[in-house]
């Protein structure tokens, strides 16, 4: 039953738990539903008379930063909507998660002139507010039937965006294939057709896309004894090496492996007295030991590729004994 009470900002949202594989039949209530996930920001959009706000998965306010996304919210307002979903910015044939943020930072002015010139689009997936009721008790198939109509009526049009939805398993296994990475779909989310919408919880299915890539191991962090973590580097075609990947912690048979190969670098080793961030997007710096950039790393990776560099960290598979750092693409500058 529809609630007669308007839901107000920030709100919290539902969030996806991280899986490996798509979960079997019957593991969320009413069956799986699967939608692709798009490179980009989550967003919760409030379209009602007195209210246009563009808020982040945190809570923050993206209104400045995104004019043209709250001019659509604006013309709908009599409607009185809240609307969930990724806010992304088409580029080049493909979502542009740089560009993306580049768009967050903006304001006033700015945001106005980046707005025409790179304009985003917010993919819905739910819609948790209609003519001032909340929707959050309704099961996700009677939500998405409200979101459909919303776009069959034309009430929700372009720079909104209806997300895919599908239960064909084979569907979601094709949205998993890493080409699809290539456009800026991530991989799928999976949501129970009887689930609720439970604010602030874990209580969907993230499914990234995994894709397999070799680097060069360039530094540790950790001793190079008993390597933590590695970093991989791939060089460009100016001859210089560029970081393109931190590895998540290494078991611990793997670290002895490595011990016995990791060559402490010398002076000469181009990353000596270079800086990284220990994660992307902080400011925090990342201390780490350069070892001789001889060895080649296997890894698996999500599709998440910013100019060159894996936004989240890879997983290390083993060395390629059968590869030197010659056999590695270069590097567009």
């Amino acid at each position: 039953m529809c609630v007669p009470v308007a839901l107000t900002p920030p709100i919290k949202p539902m969030l996806a738990e991280a899986r490996r594989d798509l979960p079997p039949e019957g593991a969320l209530p009413g069956g799986l539903a699967f939608e692709p996930k798009p490179d980009g920001f989550r967003a919760i959009v409030f379209a009602r008379p007195g209210l246009v706000m563009v808020q982040s998965r945190r809570g923050a306010d993206l209104t400045a930063s995104f004019p043209d996304i709250a001019e659509a919210a604006a013309a709908v307002a009599a409607e009185d909507l809240v609307l969930d979903g990724e806010l992304v910015v088409p580029h080049e044939g493909r979502l542009d998660f740089i560009e993306l943020q580049h768009r967050a930072r903006r304001r006033g002015r700015k945001a106005i002139q980046a707005a025409s010139e790179k304009p985003a689009h917010l993919i819905v997936f739910d819609v948790l507010q209609i003519a001032g009721a909340e929707l959050l008790e309704l099961p996700y198939s009677r939500r998405r039937g409200h979101l459909e109509d919303l776009f069959a009526r034309h009430t929700l049009k372009a720079p909104f965006t209806l997300c895919p939805a599908t239960t064909d398993r084979r569907q979601a296994q094709d949205w998993l294939d890493p080409s699809w990475g290539t456009v800026g779909i991530e991989g799928v989310v999976v949501k129970g057709q009887s689930q609720p919408v439970l604010l602030d919880q874990r209580a969907w299915v993230k499914v990234r896309s995994r894709t397999t890539a070799e680097a060069i191991i360039a530094s540790v962090t950790g001793p190079v004894d008993n390597p933590t973590t590695l970093l991989l580097g791939r060089y460009d075609t100016d001859g210089r090496l560029r970081l393109v990947a931190r590895t998540t912690p290494l078991p611990t048979a793997m670290r002895r492996d490595l011990a016995q190969r990791l060559v402490l670098g010398g002076p000469e080793h181009p990353w000596t007295g270079r800086r990284f961030s220990a994660g992307w997007g902080t400011q925090t710096e990342l201390h780490h030991q350069p070892v001789r950039p001889e060895l080649v790393a296997e890894f698996l990776a999500d599709t998440a590729v910013d100019a060159g560099r894996f936004r989240h960290p890879v997983v290390f598979q083993r060395v390629r004994d059968d590869l030197v750092p010659d056999d590695i693409p270069l590097m567009d500058r």
